[in-house]
């Protein structure tokens, strides 16, 4: 029973330091969109991506608590990432959409609101990004068009920013 008692103590002392990192990386989260003047949209991308790395570690704590053998956990997780590797070589774009979209948010000077030109020989594009979300950017064009452009086409892409709008502290989702 005793064994049971610190097998308890120790998920309770997990399922409390998720929680407190939540709250702790969603303040940080906001903190940084208020200061790189980010909308609301992105925090919410940046929230939930943090919110599966942390549930993916407090979950992988809690197995070892209780004692599921690191041999079947790792068998699991290596079958697992097995089939999912194998999806996305099928669709790898996917991961480098979300890559893409994380540098977006982070360290590209174009942001939501700000009037662009992306220079494409096939097809230039002409717009206001209206949205950055976690797999396009969206760019409504002046004839009211709405451009999805994929996240990892928009980095590599030469853009001029012609001026910008950008949001009030209101658009950030405290």
């Amino acid at each position: 029973m005793e064994e049971y008692t610190l097998h308890l103590i120790e998920s309770l002392v997990v399922i409390i330091a998720y929680f407190i990192l939540k709250y702790v990386t969603k303040k940080a989260t906001i903190r940084a969109a208020k200061k790189f003047s980010k909308s609301k949209t992105r925090v919410k991308i940046i929230k939930k991506i943090i919110q599966l790395i942390l549930i993916t570690i407090s979950l992988t704590l809690l197995f070892f608590i209780w004692g599921v053998e690191q041999s079947e956990l790792l068998f699991f997780v290596s079958s697992l990432l097995t089939v999912l590797g194998i999806a996305f070589f099928a669709q790898w774009s996917i991961i480098s959409n979300i890559t893409a979209t994380l540098i977006i948010f982070f360290n590209h000077p174009a942001k939501i609101g700000d009037e662009i030109e992306i220079f494409d020989v096939d097809h230039p594009v002409k717009g206001k990004i209206s949205d950055v979300g976690i797999f396009f950017v969206t760019v409504k064009s002046k004839e009211g068009g709405m451009i999805t452009i994929p996240s990892n086409l928009f980095i590599q892409k030469m853009i001029t920013k012609k001026g910008s709008k950008r949001p009030n502290k209101t658009d950030i989702d405290i």
